[in-house]
């Protein structure tokens, strides 16, 4: 049974409730991105604001779509998505930043994920960590057809997850290094492309809700090319991937059509 906030029936965190939210949802991370993601929608329409959570709603292609924020990690982004699924919400697009990781990935590139590495907490209580957390092939493909028609730059495959963002950064200062630098030298060896937060656990949870989820990240720097001396351009503004986002769920919107009618 849902918790809800009031007799209402507000979802608890996100303070929405049915038929506030398209089926199609961009999920940021950060808050002050969501009014930014819905300058791209048809007659935009503030929904609510409660903690992390902030929620737009308005139109791509004569249909309702909605941009909520998750916040940063799995634990928070894993709520913003088992309430906007109470809500109606089947389809997810997950925007956000990361670091590149594999040489050939250079910052203002754009990551669109295959899968991701759960090296986090949330998805081991959503299923045991045998389970892998693949992005839905539909959404992944749509994100791909969408940076070619833009003509961006990206990568497809294994994205890493991780629960601490300095255990990336500044893994020397920490208790656990020799298993936090062990391991991402294999992550990089086995070719992740890129370093982020909440990917592995939205994917895990739209597996067990049966819903389609995919994500894209833009990419800031690369600390292995870095690492090696290399040229690390370094770029802030995300809004290659938030076109990105909006032009896939017009492609899902069409294809969608299509199947289904």
């Amino acid at each position: 049974m849902a918790l809800v906030y009031n007799k209402d029936e507000l979802e608890y965190h996100i303070h929405v409730k049915k038929g506030q939210v398209g089926r199609y949802v961009i999920l940021p991370g950060d808050p002050g991105r969501c009014e930014k993601i819905a300058a791209y929608f048809d007659e935009p329409q503030f929904v609510a604001q409660n903690r992390e959570y902030v929620t737009y709603t308005g139109k791509l292609d004569g249909v309702p779509v909605s941009v909520t924020s998750t916040g940063i990690g799995g634990p928070s982004a894993s709520i913003a998505m088992e309430e906007l699924i109470h809500c109606g919400a089947d389809t997810f697009l997950r925007v956000g930043t990361s670091g590149g990781m594999r040489q050939d990935v250079m910052g203002n590139d754009l990551c669109i994920a295959t899968g991701a590495i759960r090296m986090e907490g949330t998805s081991k209580e959503y299923a045991p960590i045998e389970w892998p957390a693949v992005s839905d092939f539909e959404v992944a493909l749509a994100l791909k057809e969408a940076a070619l028609e833009l003509g961006y730059r990206h990568h497809m495959g294994v994205v890493q997850c991780k629960d601490s963002f300095y255990g990336q950064h500044d893994p020397q200062l920490m208790a656990a290094v020799p298993t936090l630098t062990e391991k991402w030298d294999a992550w990089v060896r086995l070719g992740a492309i890129c370093s982020e937060m909440e990917s592995a656990a939205l994917f895990t949870v739209a597996a067990l809700r049966n819903v389609r989820c995919g994500a894209v990240m833009h990419v800031i720097a690369n600390q292995t090319r870095r690492a090696l001396g290399l040229e690390d351009p370094q770029a802030y503004d995300t809004d290659r991937a938030i076109r990105t986002a909006v032009e896939a769920i017009r492609i899902l919107i069409r294809k969608d059509r299509e199947q289904h009618g």
